[in-house]
């Protein structure tokens, strides 16, 4: 099994702990460094070049969207994967972040699974953003909620899941939800991806709400 490298970077002890426990009680997973500061998180990523760098927003010297940038911005020419994490529930963070180049926006109060399933995301290509950040950030842009009929692009099956995305459920919820195991929703997701011409599950639900929104 090829094990995921990690590195935390968060200025507080405790929270560092909690995600270095959640982590390596996955066998896939393995915490390789840590940082406290903003400048020790770049010098720690470029020594370790891990598989996936967490970062928290407000750090010590330099923020974690200022790390983002330098680690994964459009200007590095090998970017590393970078997922930021914060406390604060504010979408301008969220926009910065991806603009920066992170490959997830994730809050620190979501539940372990979404945490796991943020880094397995990244590593596999993927983007994940915290379901309140999701929804808000779609209603913001004036879209409905999801619904209408299936384009005729995609199965039955395959408009369920997107319209699912599109609602910020993880992997794990839709497969609940439609009876499913949740490497059969990965599956759905690589062919609505190929069908569509998308790069991620982002793109999965935007199109998914303009689409709902063109057929009403």
């Amino acid at each position: 099994m090829t094990t995921t490298q990690i590195l935390i970077a968060d200025d507080q002890e405790v929270v560092r702990r909690t995600l270095r426990q959640i982590f390596e009680a996955e066998d896939d997973l393995e915490v390789v460094g840590e940082a406290a500061d903003g400048e020790s998180a770049v010098q720690r990523a470029r020594e370790l070049r891990p598989d996936v760098v967490l970062v928290d927003v407000r750090m010590p010297g330099r923020d974690g969207l200022s790390v983002t940038q330098e680690l994964a911005g459009p200007e590095v020419a090998d970017p590393l994967r970078v997922i930021v994490i914060t406390t604060f529930e504010l979408d301008e963070y969220a926009r910065v972040a991806l603009q920066n180049g992170a490959c997830g926006f994730l809050l620190k109060r979501s539940g372990p699974g979404l945490l796991v399933e943020g880094v397995r995301a990244a590593v596999s290509g993927d983007m994940l953003i915290s379901p309140q950040m999701t929804m808000r950030l779609f209603r913001q842009m004036g879209l409905p909620a999801v619904g209408g009929r299936r384009p005729t692009v995609l199965t039955d099956r395959e408009w369920e899941i997107a319209r699912l995305v599109a609602e910020a459920k993880t992997n794990l919820e839709i497969a609940e939800a439609l009876g499913i195991t949740a490497g059969t929703v990965k599956t759905h997701l690589r062919s609505i991806q190929r069908k569509l011409g998308l790069c991620n599950r982002v793109a999965i639900a935007a199109w998914a709400w303009e689409t709902s929104a063109e057929g009403r």
